[in-house]
C-alpha cells in the first residue's frame, strides 16, 4: 500500500456526500416497506431484488459514513426476520460456528493491524455485510419451500440481469448505469467484458456460473422446470457476456460436477487420487505445483500467470501475513495488491486462523451434504444434495480466481444457508424416522398434489 494513499481511501472513504440515484432511492424504500409487510415467508423476494439488482456502491451519507442501499436492506431484514425472537439463533450448526469465527477473526485483525478509528469503522460496515448478510439468509432459508421460493426468484433475477448483459455486449452502454452502475464497460482485447449491476465483469460472471447446479435442481421438478430453464439461459449469457476466464472455469466445473454423478459413491477414492496426482506433479515440475493456474487462460488477455503468483507469493510470505494478516501485500511483486484470490484474501485480511476456519466451513459444508445423501433411500432425493454439492465445487473454482465482494458474497451466504437448512433434517432424526422425513422435507423432486400445492409469487 503506497504510503501517500490516503486513509480514508484504505478504508473506503470517498465523497463525503450521497451516491444514490433516485430510482434506486425509491426501489429502495418499496423494498423496505415490503420488507415489513409480506408474510415472513416472503421477506426473502425483496431483499433478494434489491441485493441483485441495485448496482453495487450506491450510497447513502449519514452520520458521518457511507450506507449502502445492501446494508440498509440487510440491517431492515434482521429488524423484521428478528422481530421476537432473539437475535442469537438456536440453530448454529458448524458451518455457521466457522463462518462467524472467520468473518470475527477478519475484523479484529484488520483493526489491530491499523489500529485507527477509521479500520474500526470500515470493519462495523464489514460486519453487516458479512456476518449480518449471512445470518439474513440463515434466518429465512429454513426449509424446503423457503429455498424453492429463492431458486424461483434467483432465476428470474439472473434473467433480468442476462437480458441487460447482452445488451450491455451488443452496444457498449451498461443499462443499470442509467441508475448510478458503470455506464461503459471495460474492453480488453478488444472483447467487451459486460459486468451489469456488479462492481466488475468478474464477480457478474462468477455469480452466474456458481448457480448453474442450484437450477438443475429446480429442473428436476417439473413444475418448476420453465423457471429453470429461464434460470440455465440466463446463467449461460451472464457468463459469456463476463469474457472472463474465472467465470467459464466455474460455469465448467458445475457441469463436471453433475456427470460425475455416477461415481458418487467412490468420492473418498476421487479425492485421494486428485491428492496424489497433485503430489506426483510436485515431484516432476521445475515450478511449484501451483503454477498448474498459470496453464489455465481460456479468454485472451486472462491474467493466469498472475493469479499462480499471487498464491506463490502468499507461501512464501507466509511469515509476513500469518498472526493477523499483512497490509504490505502489494510489495510482493507487481500489481499484487490486486487479491483476486478469495484464499490469499482470507488469508492476508485475518491470517492463518481465518484461513483454517474458512477452510473447515467449506469442510463441514461437503462433510453435511455427503452425510444427508447417504440417508436417503432413492436417487430423487439424492440428486437433492448432489446438486448443493456440485454448486459448493463451482464457488471452489472460482475461489482461485476472484475475490468475492460486492452482491457476489451474498450468493455464496444464499448457498451455505442452503446447504444448512436442507441437511438439518436429514441429520436431526434417527434411522428409523428417515422415510417420513424423505417424504416430507424434499417434495421438490416429486411431482405435487395440484389440491395440495403451496402458492408462491412467481
Amino acid at each position: 500500500m503506497p504510503e501517500n494513499k490516503p486513509l480514508s481511501h484504505i478504508f473506503g472513504g470517498g465523497v463525503s456526500e450521497s451516491t444514490i440515484d433516485p430510482v434506486v432511492l425509491v426501489a429502495m424504500l418499496i423494498a423496505i416497506l415490503l420488507i415489513f409487510v409480506l408474510p415472513r415467508r416472503y421477506i426473502l423476494v425483496p431483499v433478494l431484488c434489491a441485493i441483485f439488482l441495485v448496482p453495487a456502491g450506491q450510497s447513502v451519507h449519514a452520520v458521518g459514513v457511507h450506507w449502502f442501499v445492501s446494508r440498509i436492506i440487510v440491517i431492515a431484514g434482521l429488524v423484521r426476520a428478528a422481530a421476537g425472537k432473539s437475535l442469537i439463533p438456536d440453530w448454529l450448526n458448524s458451518i455457521d460456528r466457522a463462518f462467524i469465527g472467520c468473518v470475527l477473526c477478519e475484523a479484529i485483525a484488520f483493526t489491530l493491524l491499523y489500529r485507527q478509528a477509521g479500520a474500526l469503522i470500515y470493519q462495523c460496515g464489514f460486519l453487516i455485510d458479512a456476518l449480518g448478510a449471512y445470518l439474513l439468509v440463515r434466518f429465512l432459508l429454513q426449509d424446503e419451500p423457503s429455498i424453492e421460493l429463492s431458486l424461483k426468484w434467483m432465476a428470474l433475477i439472473v434473467l433480468c440481469v442476462a437480458v441487460c448483459m447482452v445488451f450491455e455486449q451488443m452496444t457498449v452502454q451498461n443499462p443499470f448505469g442509467l441508475i448510478g452502475g458503470k455506464l461503459v464497460p471495460d474492453i480488453r482485447e478488444g472483447r467487451v467484458r459486460a459486468q451489469g449491476p456488479f462492481h466488475h465483469a468478474l464477480t457478474a460472471g462468477t455469480f452466474a456460473a456458481t448457480l448453474v447446479p442450484l437450477f438443475f435442481l429446480l429442473w428436476k421438478n417439473t413444475r418448476t422446470r420453465f423457471v429453470a430453464i429461464l434460470g440455465l439461459l440466463g446463467c449461460t449469457a451472464m457468463t459469456i457476456c463476463s469474457q472472463s476466464s474465472t467465470p467459464l472455469l466455474s460455469y465448467a466445473a458445475s457441469f463436471v460436477g453433475i456427470c460425475f454423478w455416477p461415481l458418487r459413491k467412490s468420492m473418498r477414492a476421487l479425492r485421494w487420487g486428485i491428492l496424489v496426482a497433485l503430489l506426483g506433479l510436485a515431484l516432476v515440475m521445475k515450478a511449484p505445483v501451483w503454477f498448474l493456474i498459470a496453464r489455465v487462460d481460456i479468454v485472451d488477455g486472462s491474467s493466469a500467470y498472475h493469479r499462480a503468483l499471487l498464491v506463490d507469493q502468499f507461501i512464501r510470505h507466509f511469515g509476513d501475513w500469518w498472526l493477523m494478516g499483512t497490509k504490505d501485500a502489494g510489495t510482493w511483486g507487481w500489481d499484487l495488491w490486486d487479491v483476486q484470490n478469495q484464499y490469499v484474501d482470507v488469508g492476508e485480511t485475518g491470517g492463518v486462523l481465518a484461513l483454517i476456519l474458512f477452510v473447515l466451513m467449506i469442510a463441514f459444508a461437503f462433510s453435511r451434504i455427503g452425510k444427508a445423501r447417504r440417508k436417503m433411500t432413492s436417487k430423487q432425493q439424492e440428486w437433492y444434495f448432489w446438486f448443493l454439492g456440485c454448486a459448493l465445487v463451482s464457488n471452489l473454482v472460482a475461489f482461485f480466481g476472484v475475490n468475492y465482494s460486492d452482491q457476489l458474497k451474498v450468493s455464496w451466504f444464499v448457498l451455505l444457508a442452503m446447504i444448512s437448512a436442507a441437511a438439518a433434517p436429514a441429520l436431526s432424526v434417527d434411522s428409523s424416522q428417515e422415510p417420513q422425513l424423505e417424504e416430507q422435507a424434499f417434495s421438490m423432486l416429486q411431482e405435487p398434489d395440484p389440491a395440495n400445492s403451496p402458492s408462491v409469487l412467481v
